[in-house]
């Protein structure tokens, strides 16, 4: 009689903490009071376990009868994120006239889980509309303009997942469609808001609670021709360790090596010319070949506890290094830098200084940091026609970023970007530019 009320009482909380707490907090809420149980001895383990997999089919049940779900959708998860932004560009070329502008960025997502460790994910962004070709490969920003027109909304991810393994030791994953990147780099490579579209592979070994292998590697689109087989795309693998030395002291170590195939292929009239930098033919197409090798690593020291910061105070040194076998000269990009603290929760704040340098033949132009550029006067050689501030390769310079979390949902960012183009243009003009970014980032 003990046993079944207290079988009935687990199993009516588990219900509760669904309905006031939602999917994600049924499984914690539930475990927790039978792991209490189990360690008062109410509970046996053995029945404990059979406890939560009925609490696990009852959820299941109603989740299915409440959301209208078939049978094989376990749960299903919304996500999503707001960022309003202010930003001014300045120049100490006087052809430059200072611009301000407001910005916003708003992605909504969702990622259903289903039987057999599947996963199916879908999210929107704002962008700004890229003539053909739909929105801004590297961008989710979306400008306050034009009498209040109404914006764009674009497909920024859609793929499915199977996780074919996981368990303590390994954990492995296929993914399938337009995806976050799956493999682990700074903006001196891709930018944060790029979205490959293809196939990839993620595997991680755990050594020991301490030590973690990364493999991650895929093969992706980067145009579709209908009158050419070549159609370009790029391969990479990826190797990283992860590693925990004491509760003080961590590391990351990545080395990766990347390949663009058919890259003649990528003129101005296949795919969008957003960014400059990349020595380009008469056809526009670049004119080196990418197989670059990406080299970076970092090491993290946390402090017991900093003024004004809410927890452990970690510090961290990093740096990126990319060498493009397939070029000659302009081939080399690097960056270093230091973040103290790390924002994200509530009463936490970092902040960051990088100084950056990317040869203009590094890698390909269309993929790196759109938020950092210089000042083209005029129309650079063989660049591919872009005038004003233009970001991309053939560039140095500074990175400085202040960011503070009120609230676990809400984080205030302040950057400040300093650039100069690394070959100058035809006249030799002041190429200089200043970006001032103020941010307020909304996560949900």
């Amino acid at each position: 009689m003990k046993q079944t009320v207290l079988k009935q009482a687990a199993v009516a909380a588990g219900v509760a903490a669904t309905a006031l707490c939602g999917v994600n907090a049924h499984a914690q809420s539930a475990d927790a009071l039978l792991d209490k149980l189990v360690d008062k001895g109410i509970l046996t383990t053995k029945e404990a376990n059979e406890l939560r997999e009925e609490t696990d089919k009852g959820f299941r049940k109603a989740y299915q009868v409440k959301s209208g779900m078939p049978d094989w959708v376990t749960a299903l998860k919304i996500n999503g994120d707001f960022r309003g932004r202010f930003e001014t560009f300045f120049s100490d070329n006087d052809a430059f006239a200072q611009r301000n502008r407001w910005r916003y960025r708003m992605r909504i997502g969702a990622v259903a889980t289903i039987l057999n460790n599947f996963e199916v994910g879908v999210r929107l962004t704002s962008s700004e509309a890229n003539g053909t070709f739909g929105g801004d490969p590297i961008s989710g920003n979306t400008t306050l303009r034009d009498n209040a027109a109404k914006k764009f909304i674009f497909i920024d991810q859609a793929y499915g997942r199977w996780t074919f393994i996981n368990n303590k030791t390994v954990a492995g994953s296929l993914t399938i469609g337009k995806m976050e990147n799956p493999m682990t780099f700074s903006d001196l490579v891709f930018d944060p808001d790029y979205t490959p579209e293809g196939g990839a592979l993620n595997v991680v070994y755990n050594i020991n609670d301490q030590h973690a292998i990364r493999l991650n590697g895929g093969a992706f689109l980067l145009d579709e021709l209908a009158g050419d087989e070549q159609d370009p795309y790029y391969v990479g693998g990826q190797i990283r360790w992860d590693a925990k030395w004491s509760q003080r002291i961590s590391s990351t170590l990545g080395a990766a090596l990347l390949s663009i195939q058919n890259d003649e292929n990528l003129i101005s009239a296949n795919v969008p010319n957003v960014q400059g930098g990349n020595t380009r033919k008469a056809s526009t197409a670049p004119a080196v070949n990418f197989n670059p090798i990406v080299i970076d690593a970092g090491i993290t020291y946390n402090f017991d506890s900093f003024p004004c910061y809410a927890g452990p105070f970690p510090v961290r040194i990093f740096g990126d290094y990319i060498n493009n076998l397939a070029a000659d000269d302009h081939n080399i990009g690097f960056q270093g830098g230091i973040q103290i603290g790390k924002s994200g929760k509530k009463g936490t704040w970092d902040l960051t200084y990088r100084y950056k340098y990317m040869g203009g033949d590094m890698w390909y132009e269309e993929m790196t940091d759109s938020d950092w550029g210089a000042f083209a006067q005029t129309a650079y050689p063989n660049s591919g026609g872009l005038t004003g501030y233009v970001a991309g390769t053939n560039l140095r310079g500074h990175v400085v970023k202040a960011t503070y979390s009120p609230t676990d949902a809400l984080t205030l960012a302040i950057t400040y970007f300093r650039a100069f183009n690394i070959i100058g243009g035809p006249a030799n003009e002041d190429s200089d530019m200043s970006r001032v970014q103020v941010d307020a980032s909304l996560k949900f």
